[in-house]
């Protein structure tokens, strides 16, 4: 049964650096209105298949909460099905918090806060976009990294960029601009990675001039320029000698940042010990690399992405982090970044011994009952398909005739579903759907099945998919992004430049980050 916690108790577990996962069940659109600091964003339709990779230990203590929708119970005892046995239940939910600690909005707010903080502290030099563009205009002995994925990257860039994540900045800086007197420039979309990414270049020492775009392709896009859209032009892998000079510099920073390597020994102990602490065993390579060969028990978190993001990979705030890469270069400066996000992180470059130690699991079976095939679906008479993908996944395409669903509200929504004949649920793999089957069936007397393998099994069969949208519920399970695609509206862009702007002060008035900026050597 789940137990009650109060907002000043929650707190403290950050104050003291004690574990503890906190767990917004709301859609992402609300969440991203409003949150404690530290909250994750995993929606009480999700649970089942969400929270397992982001708390691995069944011990770890664990917090719900809504704003009043009456999701916190629903979730707790999801929760707790799956083997999870110290949950809590945050007593008078968001409200009761706000008064005591700072709510944010947008997503991935603790690394973007953060950004924020070192370029307050290190003055992390900057070019606005005009500067930008009239060097670039100007000068030939200049290079341009793009500091997003390749996703991002390849959806809009400014001229002159090549993809190069920021995880990979340093061990391919070398090679994209061997000659010290080279300038570069980092962008992101905002500000975060550009400033980032710019400071790690600083931090390791490099001889070359670096600067950041000042408020990245949004700024670029506000000051009327225009951005290339599809390229595809990557820094490719180092040289040798390229490689051993990023290793070199890396080294120190590392250093004298105080990351810690650790040998096979500690990463067994570790792995004995995540039973009682968790533990999270991260590869933060490219993830080609990643795909063509890895540790075993080691999850694929790109080195950028992972500070930019570390709550979509980490949900444990007070846990254990080792870093693994085959180069000496990524693990420790994305490590050196972790470690002043307040993170207990550690470095592991050898061979993983055979063998090492899993804890148990949380564990989801789907339904023995309910399922039906692609065949069986096409023969059904009467049937009305709900849809429970996320909104936009569903605007590209859909099972034709297939209503959208919010997962949160199904039990509420299926109510206003004509007819008499069954409900079929689907989502992009089945798995969202199967989770929620039995919740579904407790709202209506309509016999409720689910579409093995989901709208995936459709498409595999070779059924066309439709675009018209058919709502249930209003889409508030995405929030989107003003720094990400080409139509966003110039008050959203220059609101979030604003918003960002203001963290730090949020940062100072909550008092539970735990950051620190180390200053250079």
């Amino acid at each position: 049964m789940a137990k009650s916690i109060t907002a000043r108790e929650l707190r403290k577990y950050w104050i003291n650096q004690d574990e503890v996962a906190l767990l917004d069940v709301r859609e992402e659109g609300p969440y991203s209105e409003s949150h404690p600091l530290w909250a994750l964003s995993v929606p009480v339709s999700e649970i089942e298949t969400k929270l397992p990779p982001l708390v691995p230990r069944l011990s770890a203590p664990i917090v719900v909460y809504d704003d009043g929708e009456k999701y916190a119970d629903r979730a707790a005892a999801r929760i707790l099905a799956l083997g999870y046995r110290n949950v809590f239940i945050l007593e008078g939910g968001l409200s009761a918090y706000s008064l005591v600690g700072e709510v944010y909005r947008d997503v991935n707010v603790p690394s973007k806060a953060f950004g924020e903080l070192v370029e307050s502290i290190t003055h992390t030099p900057s070019w606005s976009a005009r500067e930008v563009k009239n060097v670039l205009e100007s000068e030939s002995d200049v290079v341009v990294l793009d500091a997003r994925r390749f996703t991002e990257y390849n959806t809009m860039s400014i001229p002159r960029g090549r993809s190069c994540p920021g995880g990979e900045l340093l061990y391919r800086v070398f090679q994209a601009a061997p000659s010290p007197e080279t300038t570069v420039i980092v962008n992101c979309a905002g500000r975060t990675r550009s400033i980032v990414g710019t400071q790690s270049l600083i931090n390791s020492g490099i001889p070359n001039k670096v600067y950041a775009l000042r408020n990245g392709t949004i700024g670029w896009t506000l000051e009327g320029l225009d951005l290339e859209t599809k390229k595809t032009e990557r820094v490719p892998a180092p040289s040798v000698d390229a490689a051993r000079k990023a290793q070199l510099h890396a080294e120190k920073w590392a250093s004298h940042a105080g990351v810690s390597v650790i040998d096979d020994v500690q990463l067994i102990r570790f792995a004995e010990e995540s039973e009682d602490r968790s533990l999270y065993l991260l590869d933060v390579r490219d993830p080609d690399e990643f795909a063509a060969g890895h540790p075993a028990g080691f999850s694929n978190a790109p080195g950028g992405q992972l500070v930019q993001a570390t709550d979509e990979w980490v949900g444990v705030r007070g846990a254990r982090i080792v870093l693994y890469d085959a180069d000496g270069v990524r693990a420790r400066m994305t490590a050196s970044w972790l470690l002043q996000l307040g993170w207990e992180v550690y470095i592991f470059g050898t061979v993983v011994p055979a063998g090492l130690k899993s804890p148990a699991t949380p564990s989801w079976q789907p339904p023995q009952t309910g399922a039906i095939t692609v065949d069986d679906l096409q023969k059904l008479k009467g049937a009305v398909v709900v849809d429970l993908a996320r909104s936009p996944v569903y605007r590209k395409g859909h099972i034709p005739g297939a209503w959208f669903a919010s997962g949160p509200e199904l039990s509420r929504d299926l109510k206003t579903v004509t007819g008499d004949g069954p409900i079929v649920l689907t989502s992009p793999d089945g798995d969202v759907a199967a989770i929620n089957r039995e919740e579904a069936r407790a709202s209506t007397m309509r016999e409720i099945l689910y579409l093995s393998g989901g709208t995936a099994a459709w498409v595999t069969a070779g059924l066309p998919l439709e675009t018209e949208e058919h709502r249930l519920s209003e889409p508030i399970d995405v929030y989107k992004r003003p720094y990400e695609g080409t139509s966003n509206a110039r008050k959203d862009m220059q609101g979030y430049l604003d918003w960002e702007y203001g963290l730090v002060a949020q940062l100072a008035n909550d008092g539970v980050s735990g950051f620190h900026v180390i200053r250079g050597v």
